[in-house]
């Protein structure tokens, strides 16, 4: 997959542009609060999924703007393909190819992409929510059908755990909790099996990315962790205790992604530039399994990825990362020179405008107006 080019009025402080990042390296650079993140998070919200920043839709529209609109031209399928997402009133209005879907979840499974921002290094010294989020979301691009079986799952276990808070009330209500228990088993199963087999592939090429970041001095190991090894059995002998607590207590909504570094907790015993390389090794892991399952190559989306990565450590993950289209973002422009493998863009005032030590001929320049400036002479 090839992200052609991305248009957009009333995003965020995106001035209204039209953006042709190149097919390679495409290095965004800039300072703070300049419109870098909210770049990448346009082009991530057409995979289908919500904003990796949590935003609420309406967050995302211009201040003072009725609505924001978005357009994307990707290659995918051997055929060149748009998506469009226009957002009004907190809701958004998804099209493919010019047909109207239903839901913006619909796009999940056509355009592809893989995110690391510093919201991410919850996924090793957050919850177990976090890590729950990554593998689900992860499978969502990954399984055509896994996000019905998660969504059924959830609706399921708001239905039993409703259950469980009025059975106090009317216990004659207890007699009806074997049904919710089936349903929880049928859809919970699925669930661990595929994120148990996701991490299975994940700890391969996870632990051999880190081994090279780390030079080969440390040793990632990931696995899956069940709450309840037998779910069916589980939620029979617990429901009193359910009945007790008034929710379900154990199943794959508490389940765990366990990471340890030379067999220790990382959560607990990793330093802060060992947690960002183990999510860095993570979604390369991921980018390289959704390439292996779906055919294409994801867009990888880095935010402020460098920051804390020595030069060898930078060179190791730009080199792993040349096979994809990839877009970094980065504060210095020296730095951002040294990247320089495709595309170097600034981006300043939501502006987004070709940039380098020098203009060259047959150079674009990309306008707030969404106007290209060629160099003709």
């Amino acid at each position: 997959m090839r992200i052609v080019s991305l248009s957009c009025r009333d995003y965020r402080n995106l001035a209204p542009l039209c953006f042709s990042p190149k097919p390679e390296g495409n290095v965004l650079w800039g300072q703070n609060a300049q419109g870098k993140t909210n770049l990448l998070e346009a082009l991530w919200i057409f995979t289908g999924g919500r904003s990796f920043r949590g935003a609420k839709d309406s967050e995302l529209v211009r201040h003072g703007a009725a609505g924001a609109r978005l357009l994307l031209s990707f290659y995918s399928e051997e055929r060149e393909q748009s998506a469009e997402i226009r957002i009004a009133g907190g809701r958004r209005q998804v099209l493919l190819n010019g047909i109207a879907l239903h839901s913006p979840g619909e796009l999940v499974g056509h355009v592809y992409a893989v995110i690391f921002s510093p919201e991410h290094l919850a996924l090793v010294r957050g919850g177990p929510a976090n890590r729950r989020s990554f593998m689900d979301a992860a499978l969502c691009q990954m399984k055509p059908g896994y996000a019905g079986i998660l969504s059924r799952y959830h609706r399921a276990l708001s239905q039993r755990n409703a259950l469980l808070k009025d059975i106090p009330r009317h216990w004659e209500l207890e007699d009806t909790l074997p049904i919710w228990d089936a349903r929880l088993v049928q859809d919970g199963e699925r669930i661990v099996s595929q994120r148990k087999a996701f991490l299975s592939r994940l700890s391969v090429f996870a632990s051999s990315v880190y081994a090279g970041l780390s030079h080969g001095a440390e040793s990632l190991q990931i696995f899956y962790h069940a709450s309840a090894p037998n779910f069916a059995d589980n939620l029979q002998k617990e429901h009193k205790q359910d009945i007790r607590q008034g929710f379900t207590g154990a199943g794959p909504h508490r389940d765990d992604m366990v990471l340890q570094l030379n067999d220790s907790s990382a959560r607990s015993y990793a330093s802060q530039g060992q947690k960002r390389s183990i999510v860095l090794a993570l979604k390369l892991a991921e980018a390289h399994i959704l390439e292996e399952c779906t055919g294409e190559k994801p867009a990888v989306l880095l935010d402020d990825v460098l920051s804390e990565l020595d030069s060898a450590r930078q060179d190791y993950l730009l080199n792993h990362l040349s096979q994809y289209q990839v877009f970094i973002t980065c504060c210095e422009p020296q730095q951002a020179m040294n990247l320089h493998s495709g595309g170097l863009f600034r981006v300043e005032n939501g502006m987004v405008t070709a940039a380098g030590p020098e203009k060259r001929k047959g150079e674009v320049y990309v306008s707030s107006s969404g106007t290209e400036h060629g160099d003709t002479k």
